[in-house]
């Protein structure tokens, strides 16, 4: 596997303060356009989150860093859960429609949002890893990943946090030798 390095664009339209009933939702895109449904979402008032992959990609006459979305065909957006709010985000060109039950979107909680920028911030080490819904849940006690939680996996003799989002069902897995966890 290639290294990789994790960054990620937030939009700042919205101001900082959380907005009344806000929740972040998942958003099908079509296949290569996140970086573009991101801006111009960004550009109706609309706060997103797109967790980006920095990847060297090679050629046959150079080398060249490309910086890749990390869930591919998916951006998040915070948006109030009215019928209003949902379609100005479902008429963006490249949006398929909101990850959910019934097309309506289900809210992914803020604490997976805060976990994957986490990674993305502590720019650490990471592997994709299948979905879980299984298996124990723990919070890490201290250091850059300090209260983070998903489920601890033993790979290969080494204690692994996997970070899931439930509503794309993506995973990441992160090393957590070295940290204290804690059972939640």
């Amino acid at each position: 596997m290639a290294v990789s390095t994790l960054s990620w664009e937030l939009g700042q339209a919205a101001p900082q303060t959380e907005a009344a009933g806000e929740a972040w939702y998942g958003l099908h895109t079509r296949s290569r356009h996140e970086k573009i449904v991101a801006q111009r979402l960004e550009e109706r008032g609309v706060t997103t989150f797109l967790p980006l992959v920095t990847e060297v990609r090679r050629w046959s006459d150079r080398k060249k860093s490309v910086q890749l979305p990390l869930f591919s065909c998916y951006v998040f957006a915070k948006f109030a859960p009215l019928r209003a709010e949902r379609l100005r985000v479902l008429r963006v060109e490249g949006v398929f429609g909101l990850v959910g039950d019934r097309g309506e979107g289900s809210a992914i909680p803020n604490e997976q949002i805060d976990a994957v920028r986490s990674l993305v911030d502590g720019q650490l080490p990471w592997a994709s890893h299948p979905f879980l819904k299984i298996g124990q849940r723990v919070r890490i006690r201290s250091g850059a990943l300090s209260g983070v939680e998903g489920v601890l996996l033993q790979r290969n003799g080494d204690r692994t946090l996997v970070i899931s989002v439930d509503a794309i069902q993506r995973s990441l897995a992160v090393s957590v030798e070295g940290y204290e966890v804690e059972a939640v």
